[in-house]
């Protein structure tokens, strides 16, 4: 199948405007739409066929409470971590949206699922990993065609979210996510506004040989 242009300029639009949104509101999503979402995100590739990623819907209070204890706990650590010059600018990052989300889940990834047959995987077993990234990617791009804004937690030990949502110990964390509507809509990552980091030039980490 082949795209016109309308398709291309509106896809190059939707992944310039993907943002990893922290400040939303708090008006619930309709009936269905993190189902469905999933179910486009598990149309993203895997290796060997694997769909090795497992997506944990997270609704009761303790449970995000408890994922939201490990955050602070962490996020209080890293803070200590940095040097002085930045710790200020740190402490002013807004880096999760707890209070405000909607909907807020895990994605797992299973290390040795059987689907797939180990195809693909054997001198590269940490490809597992990055097919669940690929989903989650999806998904992100998916909510954003519909103006809903996805951010992705990561400062977290993974081992107290996996306690928390009691799931299979095998199960590997690849990260924590809210889903909701956007509080804003912004092009600048806000890390970039912010004045933590910049984008760098494409042609900077294009590397030929």
């Amino acid at each position: 199948m082949q795209f016109g242009t309308d398709f291309r300029d509106g896809l190059a639009q939707l992944i310039a405007w993907r943002r990893d949104v922290r400040r939303f509101k708090t008006d619930p999503l309709p009936d269905g739409t993190l189902e469905r979402l999933i179910q486009l995100a598990c149309l993203a590739p895997s290796v060997g066929l694997s769909e090795p990623w497992r997506f944990v819907v997270v609704e009761e209070p303790g449970r995000r409470a408890a994922v939201r204890a490990s955050f602070e706990r962490c996020n209080a650590d890293a803070l200590q971590s940095q040097s002085e010059d930045r710790a200020a600018l740190y402490a002013r990052l807004k880096l999760a949206g707890f209070d405000e989300a909607p909907c807020q889940f895990a994605v797992f990834v299973d290390p040795d699922p059987p689907q797939g047959h180990g195809l693909g995987r054997r001198t590269m077993p940490a490809t597992l990993a990055y097919s669940a990234v690929m989903a989650v990617h999806t998904i992100w791009l998916a909510a954003r065609a519909e103006g809903i804004g996805l951010g992705w937690i990561s400062i977290l030990d993974p081992a107290e979210v996996a306690a928390a949502l009691d799931v299979p110990p095998s199960w590997n964390l690849i990260g924590y996510f809210c889903l909701g509507y956007p509080a804003a809509q912004e092009l600048v990552p806000e890390l970039e506004r912010e004045g933590w980091e910049r984008r760098r030039d494409p042609d900077a980490v294009i590397i030929r040989r």
